[in-house]
């Protein structure tokens, strides 16, 4: 089980900091803020295997940006992950436990990344999605699904599949919210969320449904400074470098506005 620690929280990064770390208006990763503007963050906990095979279990605070948002946002607390020996609850998954693969080959997790968020936030309202029984298809998933906006589905949307050539693709969730199969829900109190990290990028059975560990895409850390490429990297003991998540297990979809994570 990753560790219980206090309630992940919200707070501020000063201007000067924000400059560092190139989160002011006249930065990379700006996206329209001002000097003024102040920077939030976020509490994030990590439970991963280093190099030689230790435990690391930690808290970290970072800015509560996308790069760093994505990481931790896919799928809701109680989510059953299919392993080897069964389904696991996703908060009791164990670095270094083997999880099953829709290759037919497990592989070892070695990364846990969790955060709490409130989808109600007046100040920044981020909505998680439900996906209703058999949406998927038969038993896909067979109970309701809750998950995040970093959740993508192994399964290519109707107006790509002539694009897609017979290709199965990892697609953001949201891009099948419809309103009845799937929808979008805002609690009013925290949500738990969760991603994983496999010694390899794949599709993993969450729910009854293929979904992908987590993999920021070769791009992810071009728009960024060094320092925050660094910080966010500095979030994986096994990662130096973002080529370290090796290549994609399938094709993503084409990234929509809609779709964008976080």
């Amino acid at each position: 089980m990753t560790p219980t620690a206090a309630q992940a929280s919200r707070h501020t990064i000063s201007n000067g900091s924000a400059r560092r770390f190139g989160l002011t208006g006249s930065g990379p990763n700006a996206k329209g803020l001002r000097d003024s503007t102040p920077i939030p963050t976020r509490s994030f906990e990590i439970a991963a295997l280093r190099e030689d095979g230790s435990l690391y279990i930690g808290q970290d605070k970072a800015p509560a940006l996308p790069l760093f948002e994505s990481a931790f946002s896919a799928f809701a607390r109680g989510t059953l992950i299919l392993t080897p020996n069964g389904e696991v609850a996703i908060e009791d998954l164990q670095p270094g436990q083997m999880i099953a693969t829709s290759s037919g080959e497990p592989a070892r997790l070695i990364w846990i990344g969790s955060t709490s968020f409130v989808p109600s936030d007046a100040g920044r309202r981020i909505p998680l999605i439900r996906i209703m029984p058999d949406s998927f298809g038969q038993s896909r998933p067979s109970s309701f699904l809750t998950v995040g906006p970093g959740a993508r589905v192994l399964h290519t949307p109707h107006h790509l599949r002539a694009d897609a050539d017979g290709a199965r693709l990892l697609t953001p969730v949201q891009e099948f919210v419809d309103g009845v199969n799937v929808i979008e829900v805002v609690p009013p109190t925290p949500v738990r969320l969760f991603h994983l990290c496999l010694t390899r990028h794949a599709a993993i059975q969450a729910g009854g449904i293929e979904m992908e560990t987590f993999h920021p895409g070769a791009n992810a850390t071009r728009a960024v400074t060094h320092a925050m490429r660094d910080r966010f990297l500095g979030m994986f003991p096994q990662i130096g470098h973002v080529t370290d998540f090796g290549p994609l297990a399938h094709p993503r979809a084409p990234q929509t506005d809609t779709a964008e994570v976080l």
